[in-house]
């Protein structure tokens, strides 16, 4: 057991009137914390302020009831409205803080992008980023998989999906991580400032295309987005378009990172896991579903009641704020036998709630699966021996409660 495991179990053992989500040790490791929970408090007042939901059926119904559990008003009036105090314009809701009917004229303009046919259609473009990725460190025998692999590849699809250069990709990346922070339940007044910092200067640079894409429209989601429609019959409005990108650049962009990073870290501790997928490559998309399952990418999110409610015969209060803990759900016991083992074999992974469930689900579930398919099917392909620079070293994750995210991995392996 690593010191980072060990400090999950020693959080898990405190008190109920102990625990709480934003502990540090519990961040690192939060599976023993969840065990606890589910069988002690399925649904637990967290000290910071929130409801937690840990049971895989609970949290399933919570997500198909947006009437009851609401995407609506999450995020404060005084965040949309603090770029204005840097020259930048007022942000407007996304997809993932509406509910129907908004919800699906905001994500409607996307669907073509991210639908399974298209994402089909883009498999072998996908396969030359893995290719040019892997071919830049390869010779090394060494590389930060997280920094040289799993951030660029997600970020350079997104970057020529929206018709922009990948040489801004430092920007982009950028301002990925300042909404990163925002949703990680730490942002500091400072980090608040700097992140609507970093939303003006987006919004200056994508200001700069939109007029070109408007007389001169491309096979891209700009383009898309320009020709879209309201639920009013109007086109969307630059603000409604700024905010369509910004989502685009952050949560297209870390959920795929986070799964290529937990995804190469459960495979190294499970060598045995490794070298079923080597002996038979039809266990790949397997291996994705329990990646996904086992240590997912997007661990809670949070929602508003909008009534007085009840789960698992606790009161829930109108307006509380509800966390879904998706990480905990898809630990389960009632729902998947043995969820501390990392099994590609597993039967009915694809019922997991890494991508959400319902009206909410991710809409780049497919091309996030796509994207890490080829990663690993390549990578086994063409790598040996993989393992980690220094196996006693323990693991740094971001302080964010909503997403899992991986700062490094140093990996070492044998060109095959």
């Amino acid at each position: 057991m690593s010191s980072l495991d060990e400090k999950g179990r020693i959080a898990a053992n405190k008190s109920l009137d102990q625990m709480t989500l934003v502990d540090m040790d519990v961040i690192g490791c939060p599976f023993p914390a969840y065990e606890k929970l589910r069988h002690e408090a399925p649904v637990f007042k967290d000290p910071a302020g929130f409801y937690v939901v840990s049971r895989y059926d609970d949290i399933y119904k919570a997500l198909k009831d947006t009437a009851t559990f609401s995407s609506d008003s999450l995020v404060p009036r005084e965040e949309y409205t603090r770029p204005t105090q840097y020259g930048g314009l007022e942000q407007v809701d996304t997809m993932i803080t509406s509910d129907p009917p908004k919800h699906r004229y905001l994500r409607g303009p996307l669907n073509k992008l991210f639908s399974l046919s298209r994402v089909n259609q883009m498999e072998a473009y996908v396969q030359q980023i893995v290719d040019e990725l892997i071919d830049s460190f390869i010779d090394d025998g060494h590389c930060d998989f997280v920094k040289q692999y799993t951030v660029p590849l997600p970020m350079y699809v997104i970057a020529d999906q929206l018709g922009v250069p990948r040489a801004d990709l430092a920007s982009f990346s950028r301002w990925s991580d300042a909404f990163a922070t925002l949703v990680s339940g730490f942002a500091s007044e400072d980090d608040k400032i700097y992140a609507a910092k970093q939303i003006v200067e987006m919004q200056e640079y994508f200001l700069k295309v939109i007029p070109g894409k408007r007389k001169n429209p491309t096979d891209d989601v700009i383009s898309d987005l320009i020709q879209a429609k309201m639920e009013d019959g109007q086109p969307m409005r630059d603000v409604d378009i700024l905010s369509s990108i910004h989502l685009l650049l952050t949560a297209g962009n870390e959920t795929t990172t986070n799964s290529m990073s937990l995804a190469m870290r459960a495979l190294i501790e499970n060598p045995a896991q490794m070298q079923a997928l080597r002996d038979d490559p039809s266990l790949i998309d397997g291996f994705v579903e329990e990646s996904l399952r086992f240590d997912g990418p997007v661990q809670g999110l949070m929602r508003r009641a909008t009534r007085d409610t009840e789960i698992a015969g606790v009161q829930i209060p109108k307006d509380s704020l509800v966390n879904l803990r998706f990480g905990s759900g898809n630990r389960d016991e009632t729902k998947y036998p043995t969820p501390e083992e990392f099994d590609v074999c597993r039967k009915h992974q694809v019922t997991h709630l890494a991508f959400g469930q319902g009206t909410h689900v991710c809409l780049g579930a497919s091309l996030a699966r796509k994207e890490i398919n080829l990663t690993f099917a390549t990578i086994l392909r063409r790598m040996r021996n993989i393992r980690l620079v220094n196996p006693n070293s323990e693991h740094v994750y971001e302080r964010n409660i909503a997403l899992r995210c991986l700062k490094h991995l140093q990996i070492a392996f044998d060109k095959a």
